[in-house]
């Protein structure tokens, strides 16, 4: 089978990539910006690394041919940051999926799996956990582009039969996650509390998010690409919510260290409480047994240490 990651030198392609690689039976092209950003381990016989644009002006048709399966992970901004620049936000990400898509078609691919955001697409709801039927009202324009690219998706189902899959992922961390980006809280907070550094929290610390290991997050995610499916959206999570207060106390007692922290003003784009409802993958693929907080960051600061990042 011939995969091909799109924006794979990311968190969760580099992840996503480690993973795929030890299936022989696995060809695997993977696509980003530089071929710079790619970590040495993803080197393989099994492996062709692409260095291409990763914008509306990329020749997908060339770049997909004799793909079997392409996995959609490229988002040029992030959820804090994308209502400052709404239509670049929609242009750079719908503009460019229509095009892929477009690609797809042209190239022939078989399945599309796309990287969509449980923590953003259902906006300011309150009746967590939320299943995929609930309503999507993002307040961010990131969430925006995700909802957009979902429904592109269903129609180009429609008009072409691409199959596809989208998956709603919650807010994973660990390995390979950049710990000084403005994404990732777990791996931040982890980071920045090996290090002594000052951690800073917006808000008083009761936003609630859904964390989860990215290991549990990539064997879900194959799992739903892997097969035919009863659904094309999943949402993937661990099902429960914790508070950033409770993921502070969870770093202090997994790696028996006193934070450092600063208490900034809240911010208009975080939803106050966010947490999946994940019973249809469960009911499908069988318990997720998501990996517990205080291990998950365990293990998250053990590869920063490793890999000499601290």
């Amino acid at each position: 089978m011939n995969v091909l990651l799109f924006g794979a030198a990311g968190f969760i392609g580099t992840n996503l990539a480690l993973k795929l690689k030890e299936d022989p039976q696995v060809h695997l092209t993977l696509v980003d910006v530089n071929k710079a950003y790619f970590m040495p381990e993803l080197f393989g016989e099994n492996v062709t690394l692409v260095e291409s644009s990763m914008d509306a002006e990329t020749d997908f048709a060339r770049l997909f041919a004799g793909q079997d399966v392409v996995y959609h992970l490229v988002s040029t901004t992030v959820p804090t940051t994308s209502n400052q620049q709404i239509a670049n936000e929609l242009t750079a990400n719908v503009v460019m999926t229509a095009k892929l898509l477009d690609g797809c078609v042209e190239s022939g691919v078989k399945k599309v799996v796309f990287i969509s955001s449980g923590g953003t697409v259902y906006g300011k709801e309150t009746a967590c956990p939320l299943a995929e039927n609930t309503p999507t009202n993002p307040i961010s324009a990131y969430g925006v582009q995700k909802v957009t690219i979902e429904k592109l998706l269903y129609l180009y189902r429609y008009m072409h039969g691409l199959d596809y899959r989208v998956i709603r992922l919650a807010n994973p961390y660990g390995p390979y996650q950049r710990p000084n980006g403005i994404l990732g809280a777990v791996t931040t907070f982890t980071y920045k509390a090996l290090r002594g550094e000052e951690i800073s929290v917006f808000g008083d610390g009761s936003v609630v998010r859904d964390f989860i290991y990215i290991d549990d997050a990539v064997r879900a995610i194959l799992a739903i690409a892997g097969r035919d499916t009863l659904h094309r959206t999943y949402n993937l999570g661990c099902g429960y919510g914790t508070s950033i207060r409770q993921v502070l106390r969870a770093i202090e007692s997994a790696l028996e260290l006193k934070l450092n922290i600063a208490w900034l003003p809240g911010r208009p784009v975080d939803v106050p409480v966010n947490y999946l409802d994940i019973s249809r993958y469960e009911a499908e693929f069988g318990p997720l047994n998501p990996l517990p907080l205080e291990a998950g960051i365990l293990k998250t600061a053990t590869f920063m240490q490793d890999a000499k990042m601290i």
